[in-house]
């Protein structure tokens, strides 16, 4: 048997986490990381420490020449072209390189990671897989090396998050040969140094908007308002770009009429796990501050590292930071391995790219609100630690703090992609694809059973919290389940309920991912080796637990009543019991104890 079957028959599909179980062989963690990959984190490093963290003032000063400088000499390294083919100029590297590229190179300042991300993601992506060959051919070739810079012409003062309600037009010429596209789009990021747009806009009454390739010209009809003032990414090109009667040539539509929502979705499925990936060099750099800050800040003759209370904050950021990279590894790794078998049944590169990522569409909502909110909370730790110097704009961390807080609005706000993860589950759900009804009429069926009252085995590394994990996958299938059974498809009307639900889904994730990846370094390394990595695990399930026990009590109370309410609840408690409690304070300090000693955040290497 190839190991293609192998890994074609153990990749679970999207959303599939909840109702199969994952061999922790079968998951990517950093540690699985290539010589070639290790080389690519090593020079990436390399050029954020020389440009762009030695700079970080000059980010703050509102450079916007130094942040097209650093985004030319990223295009020199080649770090712009990672995710573009190679028949355009590109390196052409698999999707945990992309990964990697942009999680190492957006830990310095937000301004620069979002003109890398802007650029490298909605500004070129869009082309390569949905581009004809010719304009693959004029246009990849100098995104890819920096020669020309992109920006993407979604959002306009009308339509955020509502993305398909956008007024700009484009109209047809009489000889038919181009469009005349007029309208306004706001907060565009790279817009002051750009060279090419890709612009959203509606064809006559059409249901959906059209993209269209627009090359920057002041010359044809294109303005500009100054720059925006923003609380963060201060050195990120951001402005409202205005389209007066712009010409565009029917050549540069970009796909068929009307696919223009279907293009800007699958470009936001690819920069919510990007972003994700971007949100945990950050966290590291500001574990890293805070542990020295913490070493050396003496007060009652004693480092403050010494102190509980510090120790309860590293604990917390090093033990999300963790949390974080194993979930967002193991997603990227679905995503390459899905694109593999799709282009050896004979799909383009396109077709395979675009299918693997929308496969995974769940999970990269979920990656994008666990990992932008422990970034902001991460931040807001080190603020903390940092005390009164934390506010001061001398020391990096309220920058870090400024910059963290677009991450929890960008790629779709938060609330949107909590409400899209469960939505697009239960759609998953209804075409057949994941199998909720079946586990989730068999939770029903265990509430009604009588419970066992056998002592079970915990001996084995994990054997107690992957028992956890299965029972709080339960309490997902008996909320959402009884809440399908009781609205159907009106369940989205019910905002706070999708929202709910949406933190179970995320807990079980980004805590079924963490103890994968350490349960497969555990039998690779040794269990003493990875001592502190299992408290990580045990601490990060435990606090799940509490959050899964609180959002599930909220939905139950909520929407059912009477003797179905007293089941449910008695069903929340049995299935988020713990046989025997962690302690969780000796977890913190053994965790705090290890990122103080190694000065930093060093789980990653």
């Amino acid at each position: 048997m190839s190991t293609e079957t192998i890994q074609k028959d153990s990749l679970l599909r999207g959303g599939q986490f909840l109702v199969k179980e994952t061999n922790c062989e079968d998951v990517f963690t950093l540690e699985d990381l290539n010589e070639e990959q290790r080389m690519m984190r090593d020079s990436t490093n390399e050029f954020v420490d020389r440009e762009l963290w030695a700079h970080w003032e000059r980010f703050e000063q509102k450079d916007y020449a130094y942040t097209e400088e650093c985004m030319r000499k990223a295009g020199e390294l080649g770090l712009l072209s990672v995710a573009v083919p190679e028949a355009y100029g590109g390196m052409g590297m698999g999707f945990v390189s992309t990964m990697l590229v942009c999680d190492y190179i957006s830990g310095a300042t937000g301004s620069f990671s979002t003109a890398f991300g802007a650029h490298t993601g909605i500004g070129t992506m869009p082309i390569t897989l949905y581009g004809t060959e010719e304009q693959k051919q004029k246009y990849v070739p100098k995104l890819a090396s920096g020669e020309w810079f992109g920006a993407y012409c979604l959002t306009e003062p009308g339509a955020g998050s509502d993305a398909n309600s956008g007024k700009t037009k484009a109209v047809l010429s009489e000889d038919g040969k181009q469009y005349s596209i007029t309208g306004q789009k706001m907060w565009i990021s790279n817009a002051g140094f750009c060279t090419l747009f890709i612009v959203f806009a509606r064809i006559e009454d059409d249901k959906y908007v059209t993209g269209f390739i627009v090359e920057n010209d002041p010359e044809n009809g294109i303005s500009m308002n100054p720059e925006e003032k923003k609380l963060g990414i201060h050195s990120s090109s951001t402005r409202q770009v205005f389209f007066n009667e712009t010409k565009v040539p029917i050549e540069n539509m970009l796909s068929e009429r009307g696919n223009g929502f279907k293009i800007a979705m699958n470009a936001l499925n690819i920069g919510r796990i990007k972003l994700a990936a971007a949100c945990l060099e950050a966290q590291r750099k500001v574990i890293d501050e805070a542990a020295k800050y913490a070493n050396e800040r003496i007060q009652f003759k004693t480092p403050i590292a010494n102190f509980g209370a510090i120790k309860a904050k590293l604990a917390k950021m090093a033990t999300n930071a963790y949390a974080g990279e194993s979930a967002s590894y193991r997603a990227a790794k679905n995503i390459e391995d899905r694109i593999a078998i799709r282009e050896s049944e004979g799909n383009s590169h396109q077709e395979a790219e675009l299918k693997g990522v929308e496969e995974y569409a769940i999970e990269c909502s979920i990656l994008k609100v666990a990992v932008s909110e422990d970034a902001q909370n991460t931040t807001d730790e080190g603020i903390q630690i940092f005390g009164g110097m934390g506010f001061s704009a001398d020391a990096p961390m309220e920058k870090a703090w400024r910059d963290a807080r677009i991450a929890r609005i960008y790629e779709g706000t938060n609330e949107i992609n909590r409400m899209l993860a469960v939505g697009m589950l239960v759609k998953k759900a209804m075409k057949g694809h994941v199998d909720l009804l079946g586990p989730a009429t068999a939770v029903g069926e265990e509430l009604m059973g009588i419970p066992s009252f056998d002592t079970p085995d915990y001996s084995e590394l994990f054997a107690e919290e992957k028992d956890v994990l299965a029972r709080l996958k339960k309490v997902f299938l008996m909320v959402a389940g009884s809440a399908v059974q009781k609205f159907g498809p009106e369940l989205e009307q019910h905002q706070q309920l999708m929202l709910a639900a949406s933190d179970i889904l995320i807990e079980v994730y980004m805590a079924e991912s963490t103890l994968l990846r350490t349960e497969k370094n555990a039998k690779r390394y040794g269990e003493e080796a990875q001592a502190t990595q299992i408290a990580m695990t045990r601490l990060y399930l435990y606090e799940a637990t509490e959050t899964i026990i609180t959002k599930g009590k909220e939905a139950i109370i909520s929407f059912s009543e009477g003797d179905e309410q007293r089941m449910m609840l008695m069903g929340l408690k049995r299935f988020t019991k713990y046989t025997n409690n962690p302690n969780v304070i000796a977890l913190r300090t053994q965790i705090a104890d290890r990122v103080s000693a190694d000065n930093g955040y060093t789980f990653d290497q």
